[in-house]
């Protein structure tokens, strides 16, 4: 073991990664803390008991499990019609169960409110005055329709991977389908089913764009009204820690109702696929449901998107060309600095396998599990204590946007170096090559698409990104998401339908990717 970490530490570039990946996720976290702590004893009691913070409690609790809840009635048959069902079309029926990733959460807040209301699209196109969504129903819906795919994408691999022959003991020793379903299919589901429900539920804990637009107060809408509204800082430093708080015991919950889970299979199992069960009667209405969710969460959006479009293109103010280029001049060097940082870390998860390099990846899911207007918050309080003057500078956030997204260039590039023989590498150092020289000669080549494709998921998830842009941008800084978000707040329909119909065709491409990724995932059982 000591000659494995020995042998960790020469290289350099992996443990420079997670000392820059440790200061970008502890440090803002520990200003945080002392931030919230300056406050003298009689200040903090009534700033950590308000009765207050108790209904944001609830209200966060609510919206988080209603939107599992029914993302989980969406997901879940709709994982099992596209794998175990003779539904027309699965390949299809998947796309339409993906495509709403492309579609940010603040961009559905944004269709519910335009389409909707004695103004909206219903209205002016149909004369239909539909009452206009807000609240918990709005931010549940819209946030429902935006986290579903992570959840259905979950469930329909955890189905694939399913051994059928447990399915065919069950039903040779008299269980009925339903009974199968219930006993023996559902429970081998709950690791897919955590993992999905864990990424909806920091979704919605972290969501600022649609709990703003429809006026329902959580935390993280709390904490942006302090901060910028109420000017109390301490106030929202406490919001701060209570939503870290509330993330941290649900990593923990989760990791506890996995602990002794034990789904593998302790023989060869069944080597054929499953057979496809008839809807018979069904299929009609199987087939209006899917009509009725594909209505919601693609052609409504789209269609929305495209009227508002065709008078926003025409109205005055509108620079959409300026705010594209600052979209890209911030998520183009963040995409290059988190893969640099990722590379090292990814390449020491694949190859060396010690505790060092379980705790960086760790640092990488932590850096991804701090709510995102939390994390801007702290390094809001560490940039003016340490190094005003980056305070609001592009290479701050660019920094930021590093740390929060480097758990998602970890999986394609983890997957890439998993499938690189090691041999190759060795094979060059024995040529006489240095380690640098036999890893660009003989691994980067091999490794290209992963590059390519945890390049793209970066850049494309800082195109999406709200509170971190919001809170860090430089003075004038405007990006395609903060153009949405504050028109659509104004009521702006028409000026704010371009940008969020540029950021759709650019999220497209990341639907795309993600698709290819999945089916071409072969050897990494974690990615």
């Amino acid at each position: 073991m000591s000659g494995t970490v020995t042998r960790f530490f020469r290289y350099w570039p992996v443990w420079i990664a997670a000392t820059i990946v440790a200061t970008g996720v502890f440090l803002p976290v520990a200003y945080l803390v002392l931030r919230a702590a300056s406050a003298d004893v009689s200040t903090l009691g009534s700033v950590v008991f308000r009765m207050r913070n108790l209904d944001l409690l609830m209200n966060t609790v609510s919206l988080a499990a209603g939107v599992l809840f029914f993302a989980t009635l969406i997901a879940l048959p709709l994982a099992w019609l596209t794998t175990r069902s003779d539904v027309p079309g699965r390949r299809f029926v998947t796309l339409l169960g993906v495509l709403p990733l492309a579609i940010p959460g603040y961009v559905m807040a944004y269709v519910l409110l335009a389409v909707s209301g004695r103004y909206g699209a219903l209205s002016l196109l149909l004369g239909l005055d539909i009452p206009r969504p807000s609240g918990y129903v709005g931010a549940l819906l819209a946030l429902t329709l935006y986290t579903f795919p992570y959840l259905f994408l979950n469930l329909r691999a955890a189905f694939l991977g399913l051994d059928v022959s447990i399915e065919e003991s069950a039903r040779a020793l008299g269980l009925t389908h339903i009974q199968v379903l219930l006993r023996v299919v559902l429970p081998q589901l709950k690791p897919a089913w955590l993992a999905g429900g864990l990424l909806i539920v920091l979704h919605v804990l972290g969501d600022f764009g649609v709990v703003s637009l429809m006026r329902f107060e959580t935390f993280s809408y709390a904490i942006f009204q302090q901060y910028t509204g109420a000017f109390d800082r301490l106030y929202a430093a406490w919001l701060a820690l209570m939503l870290l708080a509330m993330t941290a015991a649900l990593l923990s919950v989760e990791a506890k109702t996995l602990k002794g889970t034990f789904l593998a299979r302790r023989g060869p199992g069944s080597a054929h696929p499953p057979a496809r069960t008839p809807l018979g009667p069904w299929r009609i209405p199987v087939l209006m449901g899917l009509a009725v969710l594909v209505l919601w969460s693609v052609v409504l959006p789209v269609g929305t998107l495209s009227f508002w479009a065709l008078r926003g293109f025409s109205s005055p103010g509108v620079n959409i060309l300026e705010a594209l280029m600052g979209s890209v001049s911030a998520a183009a060097p963040a995409a290059v600095l988190t893969v640099a940082l990722a590379l090292p870390i990814a390449y020491a998860s694949a190859r060396l396998k010690i505790q060092p390099v379980q705790w960086m990846e760790r640092m990488a899911w932590m850096g991804y599990a701090i709510p995102p207007l939390a994390l801007a918050l702290a390094v809001i309080f560490m940039t003016l204590a340490l190094a005003p003057g980056l305070y609001q500078t592009l290479a701050l956030l660019v920094f930021v946007y590093a740390v929060h997204f480097l758990a998602e260039a970890l999986g394609p590039l983890r997957t890439a170096f998993y499938q690189v023989n090691p041999s190759v590498e060795e094979s060059a150092r024995t040529l006489g090559r240095s380690r640098w020289a036999a890893f660009v000669a003989s691994v980067l080549p091999s490794i290209r698409p992963g590059l390519v494709t945890a390049t793209a998921f970066i850049f494309l998830s800082v195109m999406k990104e709200l509170p971190l842009t919001y809170l860090l941008s430089p003075i004038g800084f405007r990006s395609l998401a903060v153009n949405v978000w504050s028109m659509t707040n104004e009521a702006q329909y028409a000026m704010a339908a371009p940008h969020a119909l540029l950021i759709v065709a650019v999220s497209s491409l990341f639907v795309g990717l993600l698709l290819h990724r999945k089916s071409d995932r072969k050897s990494d059982p974690s990615a």
